[in-house]
């Protein structure tokens, strides 16, 4: 990855203010990319996006070759102009009400923005002049939850139909089928040569790593409790889950995205349409697990309340495929999720010290990023 083809690409991101959408700005930076960010401010307080200076305000200011537009998906008018203006190479739509839980408090918001979002979108690229040079490169991030969920043993394929019970699952799977619509009607690969765009969609598992403060969220929670020495409730204990790094499906976006890119009037059909990036079987363990090892990883002090009670319907289990990913993209997992929770504590304790102790995490994810690439991919 780090052999400079990113270097100097324009690369549009959406939600570049949330949790993998700064991690993504620092991967970008590191390989010397020009980025335009686009998104509302940042979802939480406080976020990875403000802790690590990506915003123009903070005192260190974002990496030099991004700037940030601070705007809303929904307005088509203004994303249209942003793309037409700064003609991207690489597009990775991220901007996303992003969790189960409040999509049953804001089902209607949920759809809005994940579905009516996706598709702005798509038509702003759809509008914008066909790109010069190599072409354009789309990847639209939805979830593992796009499918419908069947609570197999075995992991969904890319070809399983889509579905989803509550409205944020339901609305990933919607963001799909419009992704595959444009794909059809504006960007096929038969007419490449007039409109020079391929488009993908990417559905990663559980991500995790430091700098996600989300509610309702495993890792997060249980890093804002143990830094005030208290105790965690955990939900759902017995639901399983594929568990990653953020950095695996990210290197994995930005691999389909080359390839898209690469691949010339073939890249529409031979790297098109859905493709998974999860861990493999042994990273894929219950959220009981998952806490207990974070928790051990924190201190001897960290306190779970494990929560059996009733709860909205979330999935019980839910696993990935990644055969597609492997076989043709050749990507796999760098780290087992044993080590990605080390590393997920250790940004978290330095974030809970940073008082006293002056920790830069902005650094921190700098390093994480280099050891990452570095790591010669799994088997």
């Amino acid at each position: 990855m780090d052999d400079g083809f990113f270097q100097g690409r324009r690369v549009l991101i959406t939600g570049h203010t949330g949790f993998k959408g700064a991690w993504l700005c620092h991967l970008l930076a590191h390989l010397g990319a020009q980025v335009l960010g686009y998104s509302l401010d940042p979802p939480s307080t406080p976020s990875l996006f403000g802790l690590t200076g990506l915003d123009s305000g903070h005192e260190v200011g974002p990496p030099k070759g991004q700037t940030n537009l601070h705007a809303d998906i929904l307005d088509l008018p203004r994303l249209a102009r942003a793309v037409a203006d700064f003609a991207p190479e690489i597009v990775i739509h991220m901007a996303a009400q992003s969790l189960v839980r409040p999509s049953y408090a804001d089902p209607a918001g949920t759809f809005a923005v994940n579905v009516q979002g996706t598709v702005n979108v798509l038509e702003a690229c759809r509008l914008a002049p066909a790109p010069e040079g190599p072409g354009r490169a789309i990847v639209v991030v939805t979830s593992d939850k796009c499918y419908e969920n069947r609570e197999w043993v075995h992991g969904y394929r890319e070809t399983d139909p889509m579905g989803g019970h509550d409205p944020y699952s339901a609305s990933k799977g919607c963001a799909e089928l419009a992704a595959a619509a444009y794909a059809r009607s504006f960007f096929p690969a038969q007419t490449y040569s007039g409109h020079r765009t391929a488009l993908a969609t990417a559905r990663a598992g559980n991500v995790i790593g430091g700098g996600d403060f989300a509610t309702d969220r495993l890792v997060p929670d249980m890093a804002r409790a143990f830094a005030k020495g208290e105790a965690v409730r955990i939900r759902r204990p017995e639901a399983v889950r594929p568990w990653q790094h953020v950095l695996e499906p990210l290197t994995g976006y930005l691999l389909l995205a080359r390839r898209l890119l690469e691949g010339g009037p073939d890249a529409a059909s031979a790297f098109g349409g859905g493709w998974n990036f999860g861990p493999g079987p042994d990273d894929v363990r219950s959220v009981g697990q998952v806490a207990a090892r974070f928790a051990t990883l924190w201190s001897d002090d960290a306190r779970l309340d494990l929560d059996k009670g009733q709860h909205p319907h979330e999935a019980g289990l839910l696993v990935l495929d990644c055969a597609k990913a492997r076989t043709l993209l050749g990507w796999r997992p760098r780290l087992g999720l044993d080590e990605a929770l080390l590393w997920t504590a250790g940004w978290y304790r330095a974030w809970a010290e940073s008082a006293r102790k002056k920790h830069d995490l902005r650094e921190l994810c700098l390093a994480s990023i280099r050891e990452f690439v570095a790591k010669p991919r799994g088997l």
